[in-house]
């Protein structure tokens, strides 16, 4: 997996938008809220997304992953170089981080976007 890689996954899911934020973070959000950050002019390049409660401690038990610095109390990890991931294991994450920050979405946003309330 490579920024291009993850940038191309990100944005394959509908209403998905992408910005620089913070001056160096490439973020990918739907209705302005983030589900993946990806850190620019770093190497190795990081990553972040959001998991479920049960994945969070699986996941931060790994070499490389650690809580995200200022969001994990909302379940953010970091990927500290994001070829620690498969890309099945990218798939499955970022799929699962974008269906949670969805799912937050006011009933207004989703009709919108024509998701499901």
């Amino acid at each position: 997996m490579n920024i291009e890689d993850l940038q191309q996954l990100c944005t394959s899911f509908p209403h998905t938008t992408e910005d620089i934020k913070w001056g160096n973070d490439l973020c990918f959000c739907i209705a302005e809220k983030m589900f993946c950050v990806a850190g620019l002019n770093q190497s190795p390049t990081s990553a972040s997304f959001k998991v479920t409660p049960e994945e969070f401690d699986e996941l931060t038990a790994r070499n490389g992953i650690v809580p995200a610095p200022y969001v994990a109390r909302y379940k953010w990890v970091l990927v500290e170089d994001i070829r620690t991931l498969s890309s099945k294991e990218w798939q499955y994450y970022i799929n699962q981080s974008y269906a949670l920050v969805s799912e937050k979405l006011s009933p207004k946003i989703k009709k919108q976007l024509g998701l499901k309330a």
